[in-house]
């Protein structure tokens, strides 16, 4: 890193405190109406589409998007956007196939909606996957991510204390007030989050000399978003067959995310919150992307790519904005730990818990809720510092999720639409994902073998391996007769839905939001391409 001060002036230190004190006193504020299970982990189902949208983005844009963007488009461009641009899309299939599905079967959990279309089975290894995911890479990762950053400013305190403060601080809230203390603070969060993001941009193409001649500056590779399928950072075909199903994954499948759905008061205001998210996303590349680019010709001497954005911040900034844009940095890291703590906490009390305890009443619940949160607490705390072992932020979230999401991927999307697969086949998926990922992630990653696939090529292969287990074995094996096949899309639906439409005014018509999404996400691409 250059010689750059890192020291916060007393104007950042008192933005910083009065941004924390203010978040940790907004959280336990709305705690005191969380009595019940429903209010504790989906805030009563009664939150309206700007707060799901917020949420959705404070949840997902943590300190290791923050540090990870804008380190991965310094080292092999802003290729690394296609997640972020895929996110809409994925956005917009899940609400015309999936959302109405999922909120009319009344589910706390993703795992329950598993459950329901096939059996208990797929129900426990999704949750167990699904919060072993949530605290070795989103809470694990997000506290490595602002540790790196805080160290800096703090340079004598450990790593593992960094982690253990950041993990406090959202957990505090978290533990006492549950889904409606994250939701409402991650509210507060988003807006932060998005107006550091804008100073920092801002400085960042001012002192690279500009838009014109930070675009004719930089390597044309550096500024597509397709690219070559040999390319070593994001190649194209990967971003659409790869890119695609993890996004799936994450925005459709994961807990931590969809639970802001589930709290939502209908299904309008679940599918407008989702499409608010999405449009929320295209503005990234200029917010948090090509910040990463400018530092190319600002700092073409970095050793370390994930030392872009703290240098951008300590070097660019004037005191008061550092401060600004460090509240920014904090709201990312709780309200991504926050997000993540309560997804596991209701996993593990719903999944794992209820159907053990099915008389236990609310306040039990709760309580169960609070103790796990707690234990995931210790848990993240412990794991966070092993992070450093990786060569980078971004290569160690994307290539966890690549082995893992292939059976996720496949129970859900061939369960959506073939009316045929049943839980036989469920379990044939999951131990050919299992099995696969394992084999895959041996010979791709530990063994000394002259050839490797790229991670974004190994999840769709996963995919197709799984579903074509899923297909088959499911033929080959009786129906079940507790499935609900309520759960499916299907062309009656779709015809239903249109009729009742008709009488919906344009501008609230979700078909029609969905479509002015991808019209733009595809006109962004196209300009970058």
């Amino acid at each position: 890193m250059p010689n750059i001060d890192t020291t916060l002036s007393g104007m950042d230190l008192a933005i910083i405190a009065i941004y924390a004190i203010g978040i940790v006193a907004l959280g336990l504020l709305t705690s005191r109406r969380s009595a019940s299970a429903e209010d504790y982990f989906l805030a009563s189902r009664s939150m309206r589409w700007p707060t799901i949208g917020l949420a959705l983005l404070a949840s997902n844009i943590s300190s290791t998007t923050l540090i990870g963007l804008a380190g991965a488009a310094y080292a092999i461009g802003i290729s690394v956007y296609n997640y972020e641009w895929m996110a809409a899309l994925v956005l917009a299939f899940f609400c015309v196939f999936f959302l109405p599905f999922l909120l009319r079967s009344k589910v706390y959990t993703l795992p329950e909606y598993l459950e329901r279309r096939y059996d208990r089975r797929a129900r426990l290894y999704f949750s167990g996957l699904t919060i072993f995911l949530n605290i070795v890479v989103d809470t694990a990762g997000t506290l490595f991510g602002g540790a790196l950053m805080l160290k800096l400013v703090m340079p004598g305190l450990p790593l593992w204390q960094i982690v253990a403060i950041l993990a406090a601080s959202a957990g505090v809230y978290t533990v006492v007030g549950g889904l409606r203390a994250v939701i409402y603070t991650e509210t507060v969060q988003a807006v932060i989050l998005l107006g550091a993001s804008f100073f920092i941009a801002w400085f960042a193409f001012d002192k690279a000399g500009g838009w014109d001649h930070v675009m004719s500056s930089i390597d044309p590779a550096k500024l597509s978003l397709v690219r070559p399928n040999d390319d070593p950072g994001v190649p194209w075909l990967g971003t659409l067959i790869g890119a695609s199903l993890i996004g799936f994954y994450f925005w459709c499948t994961n807990q931590f995310m969809v639970q802001r759905i589930l709290s939502a008061k209908d299904e309008n205001h679940g599918r407008w919150g989702a499409l608010f998210a999405g449009f929320l996303k295209l503005p990234v590349l200029f917010l948090m992307v090509l910040p990463g680019t400018c530092a190319i010709l600002l700092y073409p001497e970095l050793k370390r790519a994930d030392l872009v954005y703290p240098t951008l911040v300590f070097d660019l900034l004037p005191h008061g904005l550092i401060g600004l844009v460090m509240a920014g940095f904090f709201a990312a890291i709780m309200s991504s730990i926050a997000s993540t703590f309560n997804s596991a906490a209701t996993l593990l009390t719903m999944d794992f818990i209820r159907p053990l305890r099915p008389s236990a009443d609310d306040a039990s619940l709760v309580r169960t809720g609070r103790i796990a949160t707690m234990v995931f607490m210790v848990l993240a705390v412990y794991w966070a510092p092993q992070i450093e072992r990786f060569a980078s932020l971004w290569q160690y979230l994307q290539a966890v999720l690549a082995y893992a999401v292939g059976p996720i991927c496949a129970l859900f999307l061939v369960g959506l639409f073939w009316r045929g697969a049943n839980a036989t086949g469920a379990v044939a998926c999951i131990a050919v994902g299992v099995l696969g990922g394992i084999g895959l992630f041996y010979f791709n990653v530990m063994a000394a073998v002259p050839w490797s696939l790229h991670f974004l090529y190994i999840t769709p292969i996963l995919f197709l391996a799984c579903s074509a287990a899923l297909v088959v074995v499911s033929l080959f094996s009786a129906p079940d007769p507790h499935s609900d096949n309520t759960m499916r899309w299907t062309p009656a639906f779709f015809r239903a839905e249109s009729l009742a439409l008709q009488a919906v005014p344009l501008w609230q018509n979700y078909r029609v939001q969905a479509s002015a999404l991808v019209a733009a996400t595809l006109a962004l691409v196209f300009w970058f391409r």
